[in-house]
């Protein structure tokens, strides 16, 4: 856990402990909090080269993940990028005050992509998401919307529509490809892009 949310966390339980002996542990809590060493869980580690990978030396993957509490509600999106050698390249996560579970798993994936773009030229780029909604949307929905001029069967407009679009256009731009891995299964690239969104919402007092 960050430093910053201890810090948090210690001074609302002083709202609400009132008697002496519970001010003077919160006391001894808060000076230790001083020498309190914060774990360096955000430094890039050494991943399990996805096949995908090994078979295609100049490309690379996304491991994304995103949610929200409350659903509406504060939430985050965190994702890292490895590269063929097994390398993270970078991790990042973002904070929103109001959103959907579906909105943050969509906003990962573009931020993923937008990074990869900016930084680097890969030959490919694998995407791995727990999310069906985006996997499904990308591999099987988009395709539909767009014939129909971005409408559903039913005629009306997909939810988060420009998302959708937003991650269309990225994937037109260059070659990705979006695969669904299983949540909270112990995948150890899914499960740090959801321990960053978990971390940015805990940073941010959710």
């Amino acid at each position: 856990m960050k430093k910053s949310t201890l810090k948090t966390k210690i001074k609302d339980l002083g709202k609400y402990l009132n008697s002496d002996s519970a001010q003077s542990a919160l006391k001894i809590l808060q000076d230790e909090l001083q020498n309190y060493v914060e774990p360096k869980s955000g430094e890039p580690k050494e991943f399990v080269v996805p096949k995908e990978l090994k078979e295609n030396s100049k490309a690379l993957a996304i491991f994304s993940d995103g949610g929200c509490r409350g659903n509406p509600g504060p939430g985050a999106y965190g994702f890292l990028v490895q590269n063929p050698k097994g390398e993270v390249l970078v991790e990042q996560a973002e904070f929103y005050e109001m959103t959907t579970n579906n909105k943050m798993e969509l906003q990962a994936v573009i931020s993923g992509l937008e990074y990869v773009y900016a930084e680097h030229s890969p030959s490919h780029t694998f995407v791995y998401t727990d999310s069906k909604y985006v996997v499904d949307g990308m591999n099987s929905w988009v395709e539909g919307w767009k014939r129909r001029g971005w409408k559903k069967a039913d005629k009306k407009e997909p939810e988060n529509l420009e998302l959708w679009k937003r991650l269309d256009e990225l994937r037109e731009k260059k070659s990705v490809s979006f695969l669904w891995v299983k949540g909270h299964a112990g995948h150890p690239q899914n499960e740090r892009a959801d321990q960053l969104a978990n971390e940015s919402m805990d940073d941010n007092g959710c």
